[in-house]
């Protein structure tokens, strides 16, 4: 039974050494490689086709599957490698916590990409006041320029086209995550409307305290770069672990899964390594936000 679960053993191992060929490599070598490591002298053309759906079924899946759908796979691989239901169980509990880490990091991006749009917007406004143009004027043509109001444009506009309170529309636009910078262009456009103030000095003002707020959210994020790293290199020691053990023969799968010892192990450093992450995450939330 013990060579027959290593058979098993190496086996999938050999599957998932051609599904990573498949990986790396193009369609058309990772298909060619695949033929000389496994073919056993049969005709290596006749199963071209074969490698070559398998890759590009694999590459379809790579670039369809989200991160928290690996996770599944993941969960998936473990479960029939241990013969034990516990990964695939694991690896569904990780698809929502994942999947929140995901949308913050979508969210993220988002909002600085729209950050960036705002500090384009107050940049072309200024241009358009500086050659000569009325502020509504130059808000239309700068906001199609840059795209920094986003989908609060058409009110934008409208109240800019129409006479109506463009301030406050571009206060409730300043809501959004990432374009708090709309609330002092909306400031801006009170003192120079109202009172007769510059628009473009302001707005000059305006651009340069977001920019210098973003660089410095940039050169935050880079201090921090190596933080992050070293805390994905500390999670991904227990994978290197299990992979060294099974190189070695030891069997680590079997033993987390199938012994009480070694169940118990695997709680343990499972709770524990999620604290560590958790812990080590909160730190560099609290970094940032500081």
């Amino acid at each position: 039974m013990a060579y027959g679960a290593l058979d098993g053993l190496g086996a999938a191992g050999a599957c998932l050494g051609a599904a990573a060929v498949c990986l790396v490599g193009g369609r058309d070598q990772g298909a060619r490689r695949l033929r000389v490591l496994l073919a056993d002298g049969g005709d290596l053309e006749a199963g071209a086709s074969g490698w070559r759906g398998v890759a590009g079924t694999l590459g379809r899946l790579r670039g369809r599957l989200k991160v928290e759908g690996w996770a599944l796979v993941a969960g998936l691989v473990l479960a029939v490698l241990g013969a034990s239901v516990v990964p695939l169980v694991a690896g569904a509990v990780g698809v929502p916590l994942l999947r929140r880490m995901r949308l913050a990091q979508e969210a993220r991006r988002a909002r600085e990409v729209r950050a960036g749009s705002v500090i384009a917007l107050c940049g072309a406004l200024a241009g358009e006041v500086r050659a000569g143009r009325q502020p509504g004027e130059a808000l239309l043509r700068a906001a199609r320029d840059s795209g920094g109001l986003g989908s609060a444009q058409s009110a934008v506009l409208a109240a800019a086209r129409f006479g109506g309170d463009v301030p406050g529309a571009l206060a409730s636009a300043a809501c959004r995550p990432g374009a708090e910078g709309l609330s002092g262009l909306a400031a801006c456009w009170r003192v120079a409307v109202d009172q007769g103030a510059g628009l473009a000095a302001g707005l000059d003002r305006l651009e340069a305290a977001l920019r210098a707020e973003r660089d410095q959210r940039a050169d935050l994020r880079a201090q921090l770069a190596g933080a992050r790293s070293t805390v994905v290199m500390l999670a991904g020691l227990p994978v290197l672990g299990l992979l060294l053990g099974t190189a070695m023969g030891a069997r680590p799968l079997h033993v987390l899964l199938h012994t009480g010892a070694g169940f118990g192990c695997l709680v343990v450093g499972g709770v524990l390594e999620t604290a560590g992450m958790w812990w080590a995450a909160r730190i560099v939330r609290g970094a940032e936000a500081g």
